[in-house]
């Protein structure tokens, strides 16, 4: 479906547009946790409480990049997939954004380009729809595709959080409403995303600014933080990839998890801690026990390869 892309390629400082984005980000977070406050995580089990994260720190919250970091591939792909089943697009499109997830695995980056057409796309397919029918079937795909490819190291850490008594949010560029669906399933507080706008519940095609990427990242989390009256400092933030290095530098406490080859030589440089959960090497520990195997293969590679040899 192109409804898993809405990004555009990375860029150097905050714009009008990011700031928008994250502002009407961090505004769609705030009213989805009102919903999501009373699934908060059960209390964390007994034994010896880490030095991090502080328990008790109201100031302090965290903050988790979706794809990569949170879970395997992209959310956006297993998303469309589903869609894909439920006849929104064509077998055609299913095979390029297969082409794209295959080849986002495999380098760890995002394609400008192919993010650009996919969001295009992805626009075009949600205008009309009512943004309750997205939620509805995004609940159902996360059974589907999503729930086997949450990183457990991951998981881990954003539970630590949660018992420490802080908020944790997802931060990602996938749609608002699909990134707080994930959100409530993980038990986390909500969501930041990409905001697409609609009128009386109805997606009109256009977004609310810009993708929640790169620089808008930052801008959502800083807007939230004001109004959360967080302080930034003894927060924490976690992701993948170099493109959110302006969200990791606005907190005190940043993690690179899964990095990609220029957020590794970033976070060495700047000593941020680093966490590697796709391959058999014991997780370092932050007062949690190491992560204990990888999961499913890669989804979108595996579609490709199929739709590939159907079509031969």
């Amino acid at each position: 479906m192109a409804a898993l892309g809405w990004l555009t390629p990375r860029r150097r400082s905050a714009t009008a547009r990011s700031v928008l984005a994250g502002e009407a980000s961090a505004e769609a977070a705030r009213k989805s946790s009102q919903e999501l406050e009373e699934l908060a995580h059960e209390a964390a089990p007994e034994g010896t409480e880490p030095e991090f994260p502080v328990v008790g720190d109201d100031k302090a919250a965290a903050f988790f990049d979706l794809d990569n970091t949170v879970m395997q591939g992209a959310a956006l792909f297993h998303f469309g997939r589903g869609l894909y089943k439920r006849k929104f697009f064509e077998t055609r499109d299913l095979y390029r954004f297969a082409w794209q997830q295959a080849w986002f695995r495999l380098a760890g980056v995002e394609d400008p380009e192919h993010m650009q057409d996919a969001r295009d796309s992805a626009l075009s397919i949600v205008k009309g729809h009512r943004v309750s029918e997205l939620m509805s079937i995004g609940e159902e795909i996360y059974d589907e595709y999503m729930a086997e490819r949450i990183w457990p190291g991951t998981r881990a850490l954003a539970e630590a959080h949660l018992d420490a008594g802080q908020k944790v949010w997802l931060v990602t560029a996938a749609p608002v409403e699909i990134a707080t669906v994930i959100a409530r399933r993980l038990g986390l507080t909500g969501a930041l995303g990409t905001v697409a706008e609609s009128i009386d519940g109805v997606y009109t095609g256009r977004l609310v600014g810009e993708p929640l990427h790169g620089p808008a990242k930052a801008e959502a989390v800083r807007a939230l933080a004001a109004a959360e009256g967080l302080d930034l400092g003894r927060c924490a933030a976690y992701s993948d990839s170099h493109n959110d290095i302006p969200m990791l530098s606005l907190v005190g406490h940043p993690y690179a998890i899964n990095p990609d080859t220029k957020l590794r030589k970033h976070a060495r440089t700047l000593d941020w801690r680093l966490r590697d959960y796709r391959t058999g090497r014991k997780a370092a520990k932050v007062g949690i026990p190491a992560a204990a195997g990888v999961g499913a293969v890669a989804g979108g590679t595996a579609a490709a390869i199929a739709l590939h040899r159907r079509r031969r």
